[in-house]
């Protein structure tokens, strides 16, 4: 047998072949892993920061509604208040229209009450304007509602009682007048009860409901009493000149008026001679004293000019007088008066009930007046 007939060897197993993508697979797993584990990373990154713009965005809103609520409760507290500024100046200057005071208390009368009065109803106006446009929250709108309408119900009210003034203080058609005056009160006392059962509970309520705490309500009272409902008190605190002034029974003891003087800017008129004013809208200032045991109310003094063209008179009350003291009242002629011609000026305190002797009550003068 030759060599090359020798038996073959048992064949060796084939060796594997090294690839160079071992080890590839496990690695594609892992950079799966760390993708999806930077993905949820990233998703809760971006679900945070929702979260958090959510959170803040209704923090924000929440804040501003609060904020909205806290300046609307201020901007009311605010008007209120010069609401009843406004009506503490139309009572103030309902009382001074009473025309005459005792000098020793009260002073000299204002003698443009009545533009006064006037003024004020443009402050309601305008008080009403300002409150309707004022930005109102949603929680708040029963409230604006209502307070609306207490300052409506003061504007108008002001408004009636300026149109009567005059004519309440007038020699005719004072009676009508004075109950129309009296009778507006009345507007007056419902806007004090709507602003503290409807406007403060409501404004709580808002408040309340969004969680806010530490916050002052204003309150509101415009009408400064009772009396002011009562025409008869209302004519004596305006001076207004009724059918039932003076009238009634006297109280026991002396009554009587005595007069003294009458001046027109500072010229003092004088008996016996002539007297020269300038201007053609004299004011008179007419004063007396009360000579009997008893203070007096409501006193009448009248003025008037006669001797040429029609006759001039105006009268105007006292609203008190009492005993032993001296009172003024001044009293405007409201037209111009005769010019450049003589005529007879007359200023008189009419008599009071129980006065026996009126013959110390009046006075006339010879006057001239010129532009």
């Amino acid at each position: 047998m030759s060599f090359f007939d020798e038996g073959d060897e048992p064949a060796r197993p084939a060796r594997p072949r090294s690839s160079q993508s071992t080890g590839a697979a496990p690695s594609a797993s892992r950079d799966q892993q760390t993708l999806m584990v930077r993905r949820g990373v990233a998703a809760g990154v971006i679900l945070l920061v929702i979260i958090l713009l959510v959170v803040g965005v209704r923090g924000c809103l929440n804040s501003q509604k609060n904020q909205s609520l806290k300046d609307y409760n201020r901007n009311v507290g605010a008007l209120v208040q010069e609401s009843d500024q406004t009506s503490q100046k139309l009572f103030s200057n309902l009382s001074a229209t009473g025309g005459a005071t005792n000098t020793a208390t009260q002073g000299t009368a204002t003698l443009n009450a009545e533009q006064d009065v006037n003024q004020v109803r443009v402050d309601a106006d305008d008080l009403v304007r300002r409150a309707s446009g004022q930005d109102t929250p949603g929680d708040m709108s029963k409230a604006q509602q209502n307070f609306l309408l207490v300052l409506q119900l003061r504007r108008d009210a002001i408004r009636k009682i300026a149109q009567k003034l005059q004519t309440a203080r007038g020699a005719s058609g004072a009676d009508a007048a004075v109950n129309q005056i009296a009778g507006q009160m009345q507007a007056f006392l419902a806007s004090d009860v709507v602003y503290s059962q409807r406007v403060i509970p409501y404004i709580k309520k808002g408040l309340d409901g969004a969680g806010i705490t530490g916050q002052t309500i204003a309150t509101s009272q415009s009408l400064p009493d009772l009396g002011w409902l009562d025409p008869t008190q209302v004519a004596k605190r305006i001076g207004a000149i009724t059918s039932t002034a003076n009238k009634g029974p006297a109280a026991p003891g002396s009554h009587g008026h005595q007069f003294e003087s009458v001046t027109v800017g500072s010229t003092t008129l004088k008996q016996g001679q002539g007297n020269k004013i300038s201007g053609s809208s004299p004011v008179f200032t007419v004063k007396f004293v009360n000579q009997g045991e008893n203070d007096e109310s409501n006193v009448l003094v009248k003025i008037s000019i006669t001797g040429s063209g029609n006759p001039i008179t105006v009268t105007k009350p006292v609203a008190s007088s009492p005993a032993g003291a001296e009172s003024s009242v001044e009293i405007p002629l409201g037209q111009a008066p005769p010019l450049n011609t003589p005529v007879t000026v007359t200023a008189e305190v009419q008599p009071v009930p129980g006065e026996s002797d009126a013959s110390n009550n009046k006075q006339s003068y010879q006057v001239l007046f010129s532009s």
